[in-house]
């Protein structure tokens, strides 16, 4: 009896720690519902994430409502653990926002009406950017744009 009562407290101090976990999650899309709009997550090239320091999550349809929420200081962004986009170029995957190279244009359709796609490296922004004419944003100006 006493070797079941152990293996049920390790199992719930498992299931306590793993529940306070800080790390990403997949977006989910068709399923998971945009914090700020409430609308279900389609396009599977947009999308955004944030981890508070203690685990919770927040998914985002489009940068639009991502950096609406953002900034409305309903959480410190200092307690954001994992800042995260998704990668125009290689839908659903996230990437490290603060990192990311934005392109701003009017042929960009996402979700929300943005016209915000991010990507992970400038020379994959470039291409876009002369195609669509777009203007480039670094973190800082795209965060600014949503204020």
């Amino acid at each position: 009896m006493k070797v079941i009562g152990f293996v049920g407290y390790l199992l719930f101090v498992s299931l306590i720690l793993g529940s306070c976990s800080a790390e990403p999650e997949p977006l989910n899309y068709g399923t998971d519902v945009c914090q700020f709009c409430k609308m279900t997550l389609m396009d599977k090239k947009f999308g955004a994430e944030l981890v508070t320091d203690k685990g919770k999550v927040y998914k985002f349809d489009d940068m639009n409502c991502f950096l609406n929420f953002y900034n409305s200081d309903y959480e410190e962004t200092s307690h954001f653990s994992h800042v995260l986009v998704v990668n125009y170029l290689n839908p659903g995957n996230l990437i490290n926002a603060r990192d990311a190279f934005y392109l701003k244009a009017n042929e960009i359709r996402s979700p929300m009406d943005g016209q915000v796609a991010a990507f992970e490296s400038k020379a994959e922004m470039d291409n876009f950017k002369k195609q669509w004419k777009g203007i480039y944003l670094a973190w800082g100006e795209v965060v600014t744009q949503y204020k």
